[in-house]
């Protein structure tokens, strides 16, 4: 047996503000953008050559809302593997993604945290062989 995640949801404020940033700033591909009803799209991004897919899910309401930027507690909810951390990192900085820290170097690999437009907080990763 074989399994594994195909997407997840990511509570965003707009649509075209997300897919923005993910496809123009940080290179992802945009796998999908369909029209749903006058108020809600089907937007899937994934970073190049992953199999797991990002959902951009426009929030629905104050409560939802309420968890744009926040949806891990405050904590790094979401990791970039790449394996060429020097050129990503220069490549999205130039791009306007902006790094709470400069890299680090852990016994487990090369690691910068960065949040996105919306107040996510993400890892860029290379991991030591």
């Amino acid at each position: 047996m074989s399994q594994h995640i195909s997407a997840f949801a990511l509570v965003v404020p707009d649509y075209d503000a997300a897919i923005a940033f993910y496809v123009e700033n940080l290179g992802f591909d945009l796998v999908e953008d369909t029209k749903l009803s006058e108020t809600k799209r089907w937007v899937l991004v994934s970073p190049k050559g992953a199999q797991t897919r990002i959902l951009l899910a426009k929030a629905d309401g104050p409560e939802q809302e309420s968890a744009i930027g926040n949806q891990t507690g405050g904590r790094v909810g979401f990791f970039l593997h790449t394996d060429d951390f020097e050129t990503d990192y220069a490549r999205m900085q130039s791009h306007g993604v902006e790094f709470e820290e400069n890299p680090r170097y852990e016994p487990y690999g090369t690691v910068a945290v960065f949040r996105d437009p919306f107040g996510n907080r993400w890892d860029l990763l290379q991991l030591s062989h």
